[in-house]
């Protein structure tokens, strides 16, 4: 299976952070080269099932229609209403998943500040939503003695053709002690904010994305800079961080996870490209004359 794409010459570009590829409609573009490499998080939307999604949006719905049962009543009435209230109930599930998007980015902005050490931008220490879950991000650094090494680093395998970027490298004695490995590991972290802490909100297909960024071949220094992909810890953390706490989860994210992940890109390559011919026009019958041909 290859996923690269070339077109053109191939010419390494000045050094600096514009050598670091960036995404772009589901692709990494090497800058001052031909190759694109296929995004990750693209890779998994397109051919992971994610069934959990099918009943959430349900319940999503089933709830937002008996909060605002009146309202839908009295919009039936009436078929532009009516048309409306039909749009905006099934259109809920775009909406949490915005709301969420928009709270897991700045998250992110928060961890990405304080991994590099510099200044939190003023709306979001601000922002009294965001609050809480700076203070609980803090409490897992504190609390589990957690060593940065990188963030938001951009790595691929170019072999596989794929790229993606990764949320953090890092090292902590505590977390090696609890998973019985020298206390020196360098370990792969992601942050997720969905879901509730008693509740479900880290899913087995952080682990297939975690073992792609473990399997990378290279990785893209924030000078821009191409380095080898250190070796990391074949369990992963993901940091499930809520406003009522946090929950470092460990996830596997080894050489057998990665195959399943290489199986995900064959079948988002198979809905990228030939499911778009697979289905043909219906067929018709002959005419009398084709018949006798």
């Amino acid at each position: 299976m290859k996923t690269t794409e070339r077109a053109g010459a191939t010419t390494a570009p000045a050094a600096g952070p514009d050598r670091i590829p960036r995404p772009s409609q589901g692709w990494y573009r090497v800058p001052g080269t031909d190759l694109k490499l296929r995004r990750v998080t693209t890779i998994l939307s397109q051919g992971f099932p994610k069934p959990q999604l099918v009943f959430w949006a349900a319940n999503l719905t089933a709830a937002d229609a008996f909060a605002t049962l009146p309202k839908l009543v009295a919009a039936s009435l009436h078929p532009a209403d009516k048309e409306e209230a039909y749009d905006w109930l099934r259109k809920g599930h775009i909406r949490k998943k915005d709301d969420r998007a928009e709270i897991g980015s700045a998250v992110h902005d928060l961890v990405e500040a304080h991994v590099l050490g510099t200044p939190i931008p003023e709306a979001l220490l601000a922002d009294e939503e965001l609050a809480p879950f700076l203070d609980n991000f803090l409490s897992f650094v504190s609390e589990w003695g957690i060593e940065f090494e990188a963030s938001e680093m951009v790595v691929g395998n170019l072999t596989d053709g794929w790229a993606g970027k990764l949320d953090y490298l890092f090292r902590s004695a505590r977390i090696a002690a609890a998973l019985k490995v020298p206390a020196d590991t360098l370990f792969i972290g992601d942050t997720k904010t969905g879901g509730e802490l008693d509740e479900k909100g880290v899913y087995p297909e952080a682990g297939a994305q975690m073992a792609a960024y473990r399997r990378a071949e290279v990785a893209w220094l924030r000078d821009g800079t191409q380095v080898p992909m250190p070796g990391v810890h074949d369990v992963g953390i993901v940091l499930h961080l809520r406003p009522e706490g946090y929950r470092p989860m460990p996830l596997k994210c080894g050489d057998d996870v990665y195959e399943t992940f290489r199986h995900v890109q064959q079948v988002a390559e198979f809905q990228r490209v030939l499911a778009k011919s697979v289905v043909g026009e219906a067929l018709t019958l002959p005419t009398m004359e084709e018949r006798a041909a």
